[in-house]
């Protein structure tokens, strides 16, 4: 691998290259393409940096792009910041939330821990619905005019390489491997000496900054939400699915998942509005029953490829 490795990098360059450049040559609806797709590979490799890797399986990650939409659009309404600090305040919000949840919520186990994810994004929806002074309630918030779908794209690019470079530091790191361990013997990296909870609210809580930074961008950029639009379970379920598509505790697996599913639903949406969700959701299962290890799984089980892939 150490002589692949060169090449690996150039391939690397140059195609972070050609995403800087495409923007002056692409059309406008290509450019909010790619930040989208940008968005998702954000949030799916922020999904696999702790349920991946621990296993520990979140059905409320979600919440934390919430938070960061909101605590955005708060700094950004009521408090005149400029949109990238406020995003990245996003961050901090998700980050803090994911810390008060985490002392709980990781002292479960398997499905109770799932629910309880769950629950967290239901109870912060009520919440911002109820107080309406700070957050517009039902009716959302609506943010200033600005044209910065530009910059918007470059920091949301940033973001999707900065999760991706993470989650390849993790793997090759002893935390990392400490997490997989968990993953998939908790009493027996207990006996090893793990700290596991300790371990696991890392994880946790890194895997909350992505989300909230990329609420806080995705809220700026629509100029518009509501406690309906940036709390939706949908959200959640897709990126578990990008990451199960393309292979959970790899690198490359959720950039390979968010890709190729997000291609495939617009392209599903644009000719088949009224079915899309229900093939969607037929792809679902096909990955659950047929490649339970996801696409880069399967390559790494068959060629014997390292898991930094």
């Amino acid at each position: 691998m150490s002589a692949r490795r060169p090449m690996v990098l150039v391939l690397i360059a140059v195609g972070l290259a050609a995403l800087a450049a495409y923007p002056t040559v692409g059309t406008g609806y290509g450019v909010r393409a790619m930040l989208q797709l940008f968005m998702w590979i954000a949030l799916a490799g922020s999904w696999n940096l702790v349920s991946g890797l621990t296993g520990y399986v979140s059905f409320g990650h979600v919440a934390f792009f919430g938070i960061g939409s909101y605590a955005t659009a708060i700094l950004i309404t009521r408090a005149a910041w400029p949109w990238l600090p406020a995003s990245l305040a996003g961050g901090v919000a998700a980050a803090v939330l994911a810390l008060v949840i985490g002392y709980p919520c990781l002292r479960l186990k398997g499905p109770y821990f799932a629910i309880a994810m769950l629950g967290l994004n239901e109870v912060l929806r009520v919440l911002v619905s109820y107080f309406e002074g700070l957050t517009g309630g039902g009716l959302g918030l609506s943010l200033p005019t600005l044209q910065a779908t530009l910059p918007i794209y470059y920091v949301m690019g940033a973001t999707a390489a900065a999760v991706t470079l993470l989650t390849y530091l993790i793997l090759t790191s002893r935390f990392g491997l400490r997490l997989m361990t968990i993953r998939e013997d908790e009493i027996a990296a207990e006996a090893l000496g793990i700290d596991t909870f300790r371990h696991k609210l890392s994880a946790l809580l890194l895997s909350a900054v992505g989300p909230g930074i990329v609420g806080g961008l995705a809220a700026r950029d629509q100029g518009y939400i509501e406690p309906i639009s940036v709390f939706p379970l949908a959200t959640t379920i897709t990126m578990i699915v990008m990451v199960l598509f393309g292979g959970k505790g790899t690198v490359w697996g959720p950039v390979l998942g968010a890709a190729v599913l997000f291609v495939f639903q617009e392209a599903v949406w644009a000719r088949f509005i009224y079915l899309h969700q229900l093939l969607f959701g037929a792809i679902i299962i096909a990955v659950v029953l047929l490649m339970p290890r996801g696409v880069l799984g399967l390559l790494q089980l068959k060629y014997r490829l390292p898991r930094t892939i």
